[in-house]
């Protein structure tokens, strides 16, 4: 954690979160600090005097100066290379991209068990495909054609919808004098883009394969590298979405409406809300594969929620193509030269976990030829094309979802059970893979097992975070946001029954009055976590908690509030109860007591 952060910050909850994936024992934060002990008595051990591990709250920090960090060697060869590719010394530049790509040794961070350096891992190793794409390109234009098949081979296998990788080996087989497997490359594409996205290959890989038919002239191999490097198309910075992707086929139409603007060359926003792990992310990134052929000059994206706001406009830049001393310091700055580079190009521009409007403010361009693709856990107020709220899947494409994550025949078996523990986790993506998740890691249960397990509600949140607590931490995450107050009622909110919620229960459990009560409620709409149910008879909106998001309130209370301050909150809502009416699809005439005790 400390190396792929060199000379950052990397606070204890972190350093937690790495090592117990979520299931931290309580002497968590001294077994860090033993462990941190530990490595400085290391290198003491081998030698080094030096403070390598420093102490900066809230945790540690590497300092790097005077060391070898493979890491940073590898990202400041790629900077380099990029400014020496813009000002046209092609072969120096594909030096030093060669350079740094020799310091990589097979994958990186193997047997790594934690979800937060898989994660870390996945992008390096995007960065070290895309920096041999760049490579190649590079090659191609010095006429090293027979140089890098072998290795456009293995990268186009491992990214089929690369379209510049594959162009790159299609060029590389008609300059090597293989014709025929050019032209197979791409019959190739035709097949894998229809299967995997329904479209054609796009623009580039199209007229690669006139020329090839035709045999332009200019696809012979240049004598003379000496003229500057023509700057290509931003390389594809999207990372893989869900492997497995159902329905949402009405979304995908409305998302489509975006490529009107594209196709008048006009920027436009689309703006994807929805509750917490309801899968925002899978759907933009399945559209924006689709849509690729739409924006000829590239994809960027950025996720907000594991970067900071203040580093998302250079994360930006370096994709496309500044190095560091070219990025400016200030973040105004920065926000100022984004929207210089991209200009009149036509790129899809994806911010994914945007916190909140003023952030989707600065990155929003306004004017220009790009998309600008935001998705956000709350609603925001931002002017957009087109707004899209996610829904749950249905509970066929729930079914569908589990049966091709757990492709092994159980959910055919029990298509009953596989619908009523598509029920328990509310139809909601991420809890059914979690649930999948569980169901292969077990191959010996069936489905009625995890149906009794997941059925005690005191333990279904437990159950569903086993392993990868993805859908704990993501709701903690959304809970952190609120304000003291609105977390308060939501917590509070997991007390009783969640499926009708009135403005004078939640009066009562927090002892405000009306306007106060129904001001909260509201912030916890707009935070996706609440959902509107109807008007009651008083005029007043009634709302629902969503069940996997009740019992993530009820047990933070049980975490966080006091048993006497449960109670009394409990007690302010049966005394006021007889005065009020219930739901009509609630049989009780007091709500439901969670746990008070």
């Amino acid at each position: 954690m400390l190396l792929i952060a060199p000379d950052r910050v990397v606070s204890i909850d972190q350093l937690v979160e790495a090592v117990w994936n979520g299931r931290p024992p309580t002497t968590c934060r001294t077994q860090i600090a033993i462990c941190v002990a530990s490595l400085r008595k290391a290198f003491r051990t081998a030698g080094y005097t030096g403070e390598l591990i420093g102490t900066s709250a809230p945790g540690y920090l590497l300092h790097s100066a005077g060391h070898h960090i493979d890491s940073m060697e590898f990202a400041a060869g790629v900077d380099s290379a990029q400014t020496l590719a813009r000002h046209g010394d092609v072969g120096a530049a594909a030096d030093r991209l060669g350079q740094a790509l020799g310091l990589w040794r097979g994958l990186v961070l193997t047997d790594m068990s934690s979800p937060v350096l898989e994660t870390e891992a996945e992008l390096l190793d995007h960065r070290r495909l895309a920096a041999y794409e760049q490579y190649a390109t590079l090659q191609l234009q010095l006429g090293r054609h027979r140089e890098v098949i072998s290795e456009l081979t293995a990268l186009v296998h491992d990214r089929p919808l690369w379209e510049q990788a594959r162009a790159a080996l299609m060029l590389a087989h008609y300059r090597s004098g293989h014709r025929s497997e050019a032209l197979a490359l791409f019959r190739q594409a035709q097949r894998v883009f229809r299967e995997e996205i329904g479209l054609e290959p796009g623009r580039v890989l199209q007229d690669l394969h006139t020329a090839i038919l035709q045999e332009a002239a200019d696809l012979v191999a240049p004598t003379d590298v000496a003229g500057p490097l023509s700057v290509a198309a931003v390389s594809p910075q999207l990372p893989w979405g869900a492997t497995e992707f159902v329905g949402r086929q009405d979304e995908i139409k409305s998302l489509d409406g975006l490529l009107r603007w594209a196709r008048e060359g006009v920027s436009s926003v689309g703006l994807v809300v929805g509750r917490p792990g309801i899968g925002k992310t899978a759907l933009v990134l399945h559209w924006a594969r689709r849509a690729a052929p739409a924006f000829p000059d590239g994809q960027l994206y950025v996720d907000f929620e594991r970067t900071d706001t203040a580093d998302a406009p250079a994360v930006l830049l370096r994709a496309l193509g500044l190095s560091d001393p070219e990025i400016p310091r200030n973040y105004q700055d920065r926000v100022r030269e984004f929207h210089r580079q991209i200009g009149q190009l036509r790129l899809l521009i994806i911010l994914d976990g945007v916190p909140d409007d003023g952030v989707a403010h600065d990155f929003v361009p306004k004017a220009g030829k790009s998309c600008v693709l935001l998705t956000s856990r709350r609603v925001l107020a931002t002017a957009a094309q087109v707004r899209l709220g996610v829904p749950e899947l249905t509970p066929a494409e729930s079914v569908t979802l589990l049966g091709s994550l757990v492709d092994d025949g159980r959910v055919e078996e029990d298509r009953v059970a596989a619908h009523r523990l598509a029920s328990l986790c509310d139809y909601l993506p991420l809890a059914l893979s979690a649930a999948a998740a569980r169901l292969v890691a077990k191959p010996h249960w069936r489905f009625p097992h995890l149906l009794t397990r997941l059925g005690d509600r005191r333990h279904r949140l437990e159950e569903l975070s086993t392993g990868a607590p993805v859908l704990r931490r993501v709701l903690d995450s959304v809970y952190r946001t609120l304000s003291p107050a609105a977390a308060g009622l939501y917590v509070r909110l997991g007390l009783i029954n969640g499926e009708c919620i009135a403005v004078w229960e939640a009066q009562a459990l927090l002892d405000v009055g009306a306007m106060a009560a129904q001001r909260l409620l509201e912030e916890l709409v707009d935070a996706i976590l609440l959902e509107v149910a109807d008007t009651g008879p008083d005029g007043w909106f009634r709302y629902r908690l969503p069940t996997l998001h009740a019992l993530h309130a009820e047990e933070t209370a049980h975490a966080e509030v006091a048993a006497a301050v449960r109670k009394a909150a409990y007690d302010r809502v049966l005394a006021a109860a007889s005065s009020h009416v219930k739901c009509p699809a609630d049989s009780r005439a007091i709500p439901a007591l969670r746990r008070v005790d």
